[in-house]
């Protein structure tokens, strides 16, 4: 029974993978080029120069610089960092079964979200990312990873965490590199990885963070780039938490309408910058602003996990995709100055 149960699982969630993504790769591209292009059409009252002179320095006009980022911000959903094994066979994979040729990103993914229906998590950060056990909204995806996943933990090396009998197939140490790296200055344990439906995952901002700190160490282009991945803060089921509900639809509509629908329009950047506080010129954390920007998301942004209305989508989208790009806007204004 648990075989055929496990059947009919794979088989629907085959059908709806494809809304386990949160802004598509392209749009996160997109936002970025938009981010530098809005700096460059205002360079009265962004760091503009500074960044010039950085792509310059690096060998790239300016247009190329803007693309590398958006390169690298592209990237991160594709990172091979994150491996869940087995509960019984201790079998570690990047991703499910059923995401071949759905689209569904790797489990990398689950350190995406920063849950703002919650307080502080278990790690001490004020808003924790995803954990099945503290959801307040959910859907299909979201009941079947967990379904499917029951039981199963975080790959953390060689006799550490394993399935029946010892079971172990380590192929990447997620616990002491991933989750070690985006933990920062919080607290974790193995155990807490040990079940899937109860894992802590750290949140997003905390990804942007460690990679700020690593450009800010030795600046390149692509750990800038990775930083910039953080737009998916204002994604609204991204802080609302949840890898269901509208979500592959929602963000079809973004890249569908991203151009007819204005949502990069240079006044909505302008009046979103209003709401984004300055990163300081000698500024090392960067979190309070990517908090920030998700706390736009949250207020501004949840019809869309219940609605497919055209109106509503256009409204949502023009004040969360502007706020993205503003939201990298700020952060390249800091990063300017330390190229």
């Amino acid at each position: 029974m648990k075989s055929i149960a496990r059947s009919l699982l794979l088989s629907a969630v085959a059908l709806t993978a494809v809304e386990a993504q949160a802004f598509s790769q392209d749009t996160h591209r997109r936002i970025v080029v938009d981010a530098v292009n809005y700096m460059k059409a205002n360079p009265g009252t962004t760091n503009y120069a500074k960044l010039q002179t950085a792509a310059t320095n690096a060998g790239y006009t300016i247009d190329q610089f803007a693309l590398a980022l958006g390169q690298g911000a592209y990237d991160v959903d594709d990172f091979a960092d994150t491996y869940l094994c087995g509960a019984t066979t201790g079998n570690c994979q990047i991703a499910p079964v059923w995401g071949a040729g759905a689209s569904i990103v790797k489990y990398t993914s689950y350190w995406h979200f920063q849950n703002q229906t919650q307080g502080p998590d278990a790690h001490g950060n004020d808003f924790g990312g995803y954990n099945y056990a503290k959801l307040t909204v959910w859907g299909d995806i979201d009941n079947m990873a967990s379904s499917w996943l029951y039981g199963d933990y975080l790959d953390d090396g060689k006799g550490n965490l394993t399935g029946w009998f010892s079971a172990d197939s380590s192929k990447y140490n997620a616990y002491d590199k991933t989750e070690k790296n985006y933990r920062l200055t919080g607290y974790s344990t193995r155990s807490m990885y040990a079940d899937f439906e109860k894992m802590p995952f750290q949140p997003i901002d905390n990804l942007g963070q460690y990679w700020f700190s690593q450009f800010l160490a030795a600046p390149t282009v692509q750990k800038l780039g990775f930083v910039l991945h953080t737009t998916d803060l204002l994604q609204p089921h991204h802080v609302w938490t949840t890898s269901a509900l509208n979500h592959a639809n929602w963000e079809t509509w973004v890249s569908d309408y991203y151009d007819s629908e204005g949502l990069a329009n240079p006044a909505l950047v302008a009046s979103a910058l209003n709401n984004l506080t300055p990163v300081g010129a000698t500024a090392t954390d960067i979190r309070p602003l990517l908090t920030q920007g998700g706390a736009i998301a949250y207020s501004q942004g949840g019809i869309v996990l219940s609605s497919t209305d055209h109106n509503d989508r256009r409204n949502v989208g023009r004040v969360v995709v502007p706020h993205a790009i503003a939201m990298v806007v700020r952060v390249l204004n800091r990063a300017a100055d330390r190229f």
